[in-house]
């Protein structure tokens, strides 16, 4: 039996490349997800290692889709040979079963985690550069300073309760309280 692994990182990222490959090189039953490579918290890279037998083959479109560290991908392609099946990678076009075939996905693998790491350090480096630009990251505040400072205000007062602030101010009740523990941070109308 040959099945197919198909992942995508974000839920705004698609399937759809690899899922085609996959069908075209004829495999008979597709897992996919869309999960983080962090970890190897998959459920469906679990049910797919859970279902494979003797015999069978694992196939991906690339060997990034299974795992993003080197020793994360051993451990799944070590799963993958102790049940007698056999990973292929369609755009890396290796078969883990040979020697010169096991070599090749090692340093492979290993440059994909490379690469990663690289993507991650110029991240850091372009959000540290942007940061000393004066760019903000993050989420836009629910309500204004001013709306703020009056939402402390009434509570302060106790003129109205956490539940009547979210809705008198159109946000959610966790909007409020982050409100209120900044305010008590900093000291105002706390005292």
């Amino acid at each position: 039996m040959r099945y197919g692994y198909a992942r995508v990182s974000t839920i705004e990222q698609n399937t759809g490349l690899q899922i085609d490959a996959l069908e075209k090189s004829g495999v008979d039953f597709l897992f996919q997800e869309q999960k983080s490579g962090k970890s190897l918290k998959r459920p469906e890279l679990i049910a797919l290692l859970a279902k494979i037998k003797p015999g069978d083959t694992v196939v991906v479109y690339k060997l990034d889709r299974v795992a993003r560290s080197l020793a994360d991908l051993l451990r799944v392609t070590e799963r993958i040979h102790e049940t007698g099946a056999r990973l292929e990678s369609l755009t890396e076009h290796l078969d883990t079963k040979s020697a010169a075939g096991r070599v090749v996905f090692q340093i492979l693998g290993a440059f994909a985690e490379f690469e990663r790491s690289m993507i991650v350090e110029r991240t850091v480096a372009g959000m540290g550069a942007a940061r000393l630009r004066g760019v903000a990251f993050g989420r836009l505040p629910a309500i204004t300073e001013e709306q703020e400072l009056e939402l402390v205000t009434l509570f302060v007062s106790g003129s109205l309760n956490k539940s009547e602030l979210a809705r008198r101010y159109g946000i959610h009740i966790a909007s409020v309280k982050r409100a209120l523990k900044r305010a008590k941070a900093k000291g105002d109308l706390f005292e």
